[in-house]
Parts: structure tokens; sequence; C-alpha cells
């Protein structure tokens, strides 16, 4: 196999699929980077076991045939060729010869057969969805997703589509991140649960506001294509909590902040709060004089800040895990927020905004040492 083409696109291609290569397994051959000569073009593979990436890049090449080779020492050659055009020859030992102007780089493949067939997804109407939204909502949600390895099924993003309207959902079992978003879709109602890992590279691939993304599924597996790539992995398959049965429908505080203004203050008042001194935040809510005041107090020290609020409702005293509020403020993208609360140290924060129902993030509270 000989292919020649642009130096600069392979590169990017093999940068991009290098993210889906597993660094180390006991299959070398996920290790690397797969690329097959075909009639349809230059193919190229990036599979850990779980994501894979996969794309096709017009090229010269003079006979069919395929390679693999080690995705870091891949990238690092490509990265230094000197000529805007590279050369890859592949020998009947697969041993590679990658030249550029005078630079030349010989270097041991692994045989094509070796590597494992991606996943794949069988036909059905794609579903198609715009890149910005669906970036911007993923970022809004994704940091609330659960780390804890006995609730797979949390560990993932919940979308839901229906009534023109898609929903993603993400919770660790002390906040909730919840988005919407109207959109163009009048099939049927689906939900299915994506690792984080298949969406962060989504999230990296995304580069185009006007484009869109196309979503295949099935039973088990998801297949997304955008800007030349296919993103493929297996769904999460479980029951996701009904998260909507968790949130209170009354409330005795109603809370108009300013989203910066909150967001610095708490960030401010929480510097002295490290991992070896984790202590939540305190939050008093104070009606009368429509301050929120915040006091962080460990072992090196104290800090106090306050703000002004437009406060409705009864006062009340509560603690917080300061970078699950900040998170969630630091999604948000709106000037002002309402937050909404009951006094008793148990009942969580719900952040909403001021108009509408776009987002959506619960938090609940920690007890503060003096209540313990």
């Amino acid at each position: 196999m000989k292919i020649i083409c642009d130096t600069s696109a392979i590169n990017e291609v093999c940068s991009n699929l290098q993210r889906a290569v597993s660094p180390k397994s006991v299959n070398p051959a996920l290790e690397g980077i797969c690329i097959r000569a075909t009639q349809r073009g230059i193919e190229f593979f990036g599979y850990d076991g779980e994501v894979g990436i996969s794309t096709v890049l017009s090229a010269e090449s003079s006979a069919e045939g395929g390679v693999v080779i080690n995705a870091k020492i891949l990238c690092d050659i490509l990265r230094n060729l000197p000529e805007d055009k590279m050369t890859l020859e592949v020998d009947e030992k697969n041993r590679c010869t990658i030249s550029s102007g005078r630079r030349n780089y010989t270097i041991m493949g692994i045989r094509e057969d070796n590597y494992p067939e991606l996943p794949y997804v069988m036909g059905g109407e794609p579903i198609v969805l715009p890149q910005k939204i669906v970036k911007d909502m993923i970022r809004q949600v994704i940091f609330a997703v659960s780390l804890d390895e006995s609730k797979t099924v949390h560990k993932g993003v919940k979308f839901e589509l229906k009534e023109g309207v898609i929903t993603l959902a993400a919770l660790d079992g002390y906040r909730l991140a919840v988005r919407r978003e109207p959109i163009e879709y009048k099939g049927e109602p689906v939900s299915f649960i994506v690792p984080p890992k298949t969406l962060g590279e989504l999230m990296k691939l995304i580069s185009n506001d006007e484009g869109f993304v196309s979503v295949n599924l099935d039973k088990n597996k998801i297949v997304f294509t955008l800007n030349g790539y296919n993103i493929v992995s297996g769904l999460y398959e479980g029951d996701f909590i009904d998260y909507k049965r968790t949130i209170p429908q009354t409330f005795a505080t109603e809370i108009l902040a300013d989203t910066q203004a909150m967001n610095e203050s708490i960030e401010g008042t929480a510097v002295l709060i490290t991992e070896r001194f984790r202590t939540p935040i305190k939050c008093e809510i104070d009606a009368e004089n429509n301050e929120i005041r915040f006091t962080s107090s460990t072992a090196q020290g104290c800090a106090t800040d306050e703000i002004s609020a437009q406060i409705e409702g009864k006062s009340s005293v509560k603690g917080f895990n300061s970078r699950y509020f900040t998170e969630a403020l630091r999604a948000v993208e709106t000037d002002r927020i309402l937050i909404k609360m009951n006094p008793s140290p148990v009942d969580p924060a719900c952040i909403y905004p001021t108009e509408g129902d776009k987002f959506f993030y619960m938090i609940l509270p920690v007890r503060l040492p003096d209540e313990q």
C-alpha cells in the first residue's frame, strides 16, 4: 500500500483519532490507528474498546490495503514532517516508511486484520440536531454525572426527545443538572443514556456553529456523525432515576440574584477550602436586609463575603459544597438567576432561569459543623 496526501490533513485526522486510542492495552492493535486504502478513500479508525472514531480522507493511493500504526509514534512523526505532502508506504511485512521532503521514518506496523471492527448501527432514521445546541447542552450538564462505579447508569447523561423538545439530565446523588431546548423533532419519543467519554469526544469534534450532528441509534449503541467523523459507542443500560419526583413543588423563599456576583462571592470565600481542609460553605439568606452572606471556616482560617439580592419569603442558613454551586453557576448563561428553597437545612437549593425553563439545577445541602 502506498498513499500520498496532505500533511496537515492527515495530522489533524490522526490527532483527533488518537484521543479514542487506548494508551495501554493487552491488544497492541488498540494502541494504534488503523489506516486502510479503499475505493472510498483512505479510512482511519481509532478505538479503545468502548469509544471509536472513524473518518475518510481523500488522497492518492496505488493499491488497496491497510496497516495499524502506534498512535503516539505516528502523531509525533506527523507533527514533525517538514513538507506539505507526505508519503506512507507499507510492504508485505507491515514495515511502514513515512517520508516528507528529505525526512524519512521507517517503523513497524501491525497487520490490519488484528484490528477489531468498530460497532455499527443498522439503518433507522437519523435524528439531526444543531451542533452548537448539542455542545452547549452537554457542557451545561456533564459536570454533574456520577463517579460512583456501582451506579453505572448515573455515570452517563440521559437524552430525552419528545414533542419538539430535547432534554439532557445528569445527577450524582448530591446534585441534578437539567437542560432543555426546543428543536424540530417530530419522531416518536426516545430516550437513551450516553457515556461521558463519548460526549467529551463529541464536544471536541464540534467546530461548526452552523453545522448539524446526525444521531443513529439501536438498542444499545449510538453513532454521532459530524464534520466528516463518526463517533460510535455503547449506551448505558438501566433505569435512570425519575428525577422529577425529587424536585420540591413548593418553596418558602425565592431569591433573584446576579449570577456573576454570586459566583465570584462563593469562589472568593471558598479559597480556604481545599482537599485537605474540606468544609461546606455557609450560606445565610437574610430576607429582611436582602443580603446573602457566605462564610468558609477551616483550620486555615476564615473568609466572609456578602452580596445584595432580591429576597422574598423566609430567612434561612444552609451549608453547601462550594464546588457544586460554582459549577452550576458557571454553566448558566443568563445574567440573573432565580433560586428557590425552603428553610429546612436538609432541603435543596433549586436554580432556575428568570424566564422559561431552559435549565434547572438542584443542589443538596451539607450539614454545617455546628449541626452535626
